[in-house]
Order: C-alpha cells, then sequence, then structure tokens
C-alpha cells in the first residue's frame, strides 16, 4: 500500500497553500486573490475526539447549549413553519431535560438558531405520561395545537393501560402551549395497543377537520394509521392504514416506521417515515392519505434519522438528526440516540422520486477560501493522496469517474495510524462509511455508479458531522469524530480513478 504525501502534478503548484488554510477569494474584478485570513480554529494541539467535540461551535448542525447538567442533544424533531420562521421542536435528551420533554429552537436560514431555554412541554413522570415522544404542531383558526404522544412503556403499567396514547396542547402562539387536561386519543382494537405514536398532524379546511398520521402495528407488521377529529377535538375516529410495512424491501426487526409524514411535491404525495433505528425512507401515491403502495426508498444512511418536512411554499426540507456515539471516542459504532440537527433540502430526483440536497445557505459562501482550484487527482491502486485539509466548518467539490468497478473514496486520519482511518467508500453498487480502514462497518446506501461517467459531488462537515452528496444519486450523512486539524485522503484500491475539479471552501459564520 502507497502512502503519497503530495498531490498530482496539476495540483503541486496549489500545494504549498492547500495544508496551511490559505486561499483565495474575488476581488472587484472577479479575479482570485490570496487570503491568508487566520479565523479557522487550530485543532492540532486538540489530540482527543473529546477535546475536539467540546471545541466546536456548530452553526449548520445546531446543538442546544450546555447546562449545569451537562450536554443535551436533539432527538426527534417537530418542524412548524410560518411567516418566515421556522419553529423546530425536539425531544430534547440528556441534559436538563426530564424525560424527553420538548424544547424549540429557530431559525430564519439553518445557520443562526435561537434557543428557547425552557422546555415548551415538559413530561410528568408518572401515571401515563411518565416520558413524552414525538408529535406535531397545527394551526387552526388563531389556535395553534400540539399533538404528542405520552408513554409509559412499564411492564407493570401496561398490564392494566395503554403504553402510549396521543395527548394534545394548546396555544395562542407557537411558542407557548398548555396541556388540554383530560383529552387523550386511545388505540383503536384494530391497531397496537402499546405501540401507538408520533402523531403527525394536518388541517383539513374544507371538511373542518383535523387528520394526524400515526405509527402503531397490525397483527404484527408496522403500519401507519389515519384518525380524524373535527376542529373542535371531538369525534375522533380510525381511518384505517395508509401504509404497510413491505418486508422484503425494509427488512430485519421493524416494530414501527417512526415520524411519518406527508407533504406534496409537483404533483405527487410523499410519505416518507424512520425505520426504527434504521433508514428514512419515502413512497409515493396519487393522494395524501393514499394507500402508499410504491416501492420504498431510502433518503440517506442510518446515521440521518427522524427526519420530518417544512416547507416555505417555495422550497421543502427534511429536519431530523444526525446521530452520535455514546461515547466519542468509540471507533466501533455510532448507535447513540439523539445528535445534532440535521437539515437537507428535498429535490427532484429526475426519475419521479426524491433526494437530498445541500440546503442553498451551506453552499454559498460570502467569503471562500479556495484550497484545491481546478486541481485533478488521479490515483493509482492503492494510492492516498493527501488532499485537504479537516477544518471546523468545510466544504468540497468536484467530480469523479472509475474506469472499472472498484472501492474508492475519502479517508480520514484519526490518529496519524493507516490502520485507523475512517473512510467513505464509493463503489458502483453503493457508498458505505467504514471505521479502521473498513474492518468496522457502520452504514451504507445503495447506489447506481457506471464505469466511465462522470458525477458531480459535495462533500460538507462541520464538526463531526459531514454528508457527501452525489449529484442525481443520494446522500450520505457520516459521523466522524476526532478527525479535526489533520488531513483528508483521496485512495483507490484499483487504478483509473480520477477526481477533478476539486475545490475546498471555508465558511466565515
Amino acid at each position: 500500500m502507497k502512502f503519497i504525501k503530495k498531490l498530482s502534478a496539476i495540483a503541486i503548484a496549489l500545494s504549498a497553500v492547500m495544508l496551511f488554510a490559505v486561499g483565495c477569494g474575488e476581488n472587484e474584478d472577479g479575479k482570485q486573490e490570496l487570503d491568508t485570513d487566520p479565523s479557522d480554529k487550530d485543532f492540532s494541539t486538540l489530540r482527543s475526539a473529546s477535546a475536539q467535540e467540546n471545541a466546536y461551535d456548530y452553526k449548520f448542525n445546531f446543538l442546544p447549549e450546555k447546562d449545569s447538567a451537562g450536554q443535551g442533544y436533539v432527538g426527534d424533531t417537530m418542524p412548524y413553519y410560518e411567516n418566515g420562521t421556522y419553529y423546530i421542536y425536539y425531544l430534547k435528551d440528556r441534559g436538563d431535560s426530564f424525560n424527553h420533554s420538548v424544547y424549540l429552537t429557530t431559525t430564519k436560514d439553518f445557520v443562526h438558531y435561537e434557543e428557547v431555554q425552557e422546555p415548551i412541554l415538559q413530561a410528568e413522570g408518572s401515571g401515563q405520561e411518565t416520558m413524552i415522544g414525538t408529535g406535531s404542531v397545527v394551526k387552526v383558526g388563531e389556535k395553534y395545537y400540539f399533538f404528542y404522544t405520552a408513554n409509559n412503556g412499564s411492564e407493570v403499567w401496561k398490564q392494566d393501560h395503554n403504553g402510549e396514547v396521543i395527548r394534545v396542547a394548546e396555544g395562542t402562539s407557537p411558542t407557548s402551549f398548555t396541556k388540554k387536561e383530560g383529552w387523550e386519543i386511545k388505540p383503536d382494537a384494530a391497531v397496537g395497543k402499546h405501540d401507538f405514536r408520533d402523531p403527525q398532524a394536518y388541517y383539513d379546511e374544507a371538511n373542518h377537520q383535523i387528520v394526524l398520521t400515526i405509527t402503531t402495528p397490525i397483527s404484527g407488521n408496522a403500519n401507519i394509521v389515519k384518525y380524524t377529529l373535527n376542529e373542535d377535538l371531538t369525534g375522533a375516529a380510525y381511518g384505517g392504514s395508509i401504509y404497510a410495512r413491505d418486508a422484503s424491501v425494509i427488512t430485519g426487526t421493524v416494530y414501527n416506521l417512526e415520524c411519518s409524514d406527508t407533504f406534496k411535491v409537483d404533483d405527487k404525495w410523499y410519505l416518507t417515515f424512520s425505520a426504527q433505528d434504521g433508514d428514512v425512507w419515502y413512497t409515493t401515491a396519487d393522494t395524501q392519505y393514499g394507500p402508499y403502495t410504491a416501492t420504498p426508498k431510502p433518503l440517506d444512511g442510518q446515521l440521518f434519522y427522524a427526519a420530518k418536512h417544512a416547507s416555505d411554499g417555495t422550497n421543502t426540507y427534511m429536519i431530523g438528526w444526525a446521530r452520535r456515539s455514546d461515547s466519542v471516542s468509540s471507533t466501533q459504532d455510532v448507535k447513540g440516540w439523539a445528535g445534532n440537527l440535521q437539515v437537507q433540502k428535498v429535490v427532484s430526483d429526475g426519475k419521479g422520486g426524491i433526494r437530498l440536497a445541500p440546503v442553498d445557505a451551506y453552499t454559498q459562501s460570502t467569503k471562500e477560501r479556495v484550497l484545491v482550484s481546478e486541481s485533478t487527482v488521479e490515483l493509482k491502486a492503492d494510492d492516498y493522496v493527501e488532499s485537504f485539509r479537516c477544518f471546523e466548518r468545510y466544504m468540497v467539490t468536484g467530480k469523479f469517474r472509475f474506469a472499472s468497478a472498484c472501492d474508492f473514496g475519502f479517508a480520514f486520519d484519526y490518529n496519524g495510524r493507516r490502520e485507523s482511518y475512517k473512510t467513505i467508500t464509493l463503489s458502483a453498487e453503493k457508498i458505505s462509511l467504514d471505521f479502521n480502514l473498513g474492518s468496522v462497518h457502520i452504514t451504507e446506501i445503495p447506489v447506481a455508479l457506471k464505469a466511465g461517467e462522470s458525477y458531480s459531488f459535495t462533500y460538507i462537515q462541520e464538526g463531526s458531522v459531514g454528508v457527501l452528496y452525489v449529484e442525481g444519486q443520494a446522500a450520505f450523512t457520516v459521523r466522524l469524530y476526532g478527525v479535526s486539524g489533520k488531513n483528508v485522503m483521496l485512495w483507490s484500491k484499483a487504478d483509473g480513478v480520477t477526481f477533478s475539479d476539486l475545490k475546498q471552501y471555508t465558511y466565515t459564520y
């Protein structure tokens, strides 16, 4: 295995500036000029993954402020849009949150966030509402309704009660709610008594009704069902299933299709859901409540979870969370519940479906420092070419092509030893995240890449959260602890892999 510490011939002239965060912007004539602004954080002295994680100032991937109880994390998100503001409610895990109480952060651009410090809804800690589960906000007239899950998973409790029911809180603004005492929807006899959660609410103005989609099993198989109720919250009625899990596609032990949501893009309706610690999936139908029978497809790998949509009327976004590790020093898994807030834009895939793309604000920087400009890296078998520096917040764009099917991609230095590299691996059939130079598999997503064709890509990383976008193919979220301040390598297992038009940008946020 060769380890190459120089760039290909075309990039050599830029290597002197590439690894020291010196780049270029544009002057008034549109010409590029060197920019020696040293504002990028120096991570070279922060050797441990935990020290690096504590130093990050997350902008795109919001984290709650640390409080007296420690660092809190963003769990299942419940976005609501109104008058230019995205209200992103979430189940806060750890920190000062009591049993997954609901907290709120707001944003207008997915870069700058304003966090509300006090909970919007707090769990009761006993009885039916030992913990709060996911829900949603809907406006009816001048009232705001927050439908949510009241959960008690105790086996003793479930002997005589439902494990989960749906409850509601009322408000006259999207920032303050009061629970409606005594109101709840219990599961119909046809559905699961104890798994009955994640109400997503829609207002049907024409029929003066509120429609809820709820995840629950029917006869042991995960389903998404429909309930209707009057706009004054009376008359809740079960309306049957709108989607049943296709076990031939969504395999494994999947009891629930969590955090379901529906929205329209062009002339199609889309139903999205998270397959219980698996991928975010989507399926399509001609009407909002289906039934949805199209073969489901994944939107990302397993590290982007519990995403729901929000739309400003022009753009639609999926807002969820990027999974974390319970221990940032672990090189064996990324399985922790909750993490950073993550937002991705919904676009057409050109094939009658949708895919995820970067938020526009992340790809449009007011000040750019180009570290590799119009360069090309041509890889041979077992090459590892140092090509970028891993900053606190950066973007890499370019194209790749491969002459014949093989594994290739990006390698991130973790501790200076090759056997510990964390890799994003591309192949003809999938993109995967692996640790310890491929010996520990984390997650993957299917693609269909053809030898000899050129593919544009964008890679954006902030802190330990990264997303690789391959145009027309896939979005792929990764979690990379302990790699900041080190070099990022391009690598291949075979001859004939080329990365071209490479550019790296840092941000001024």
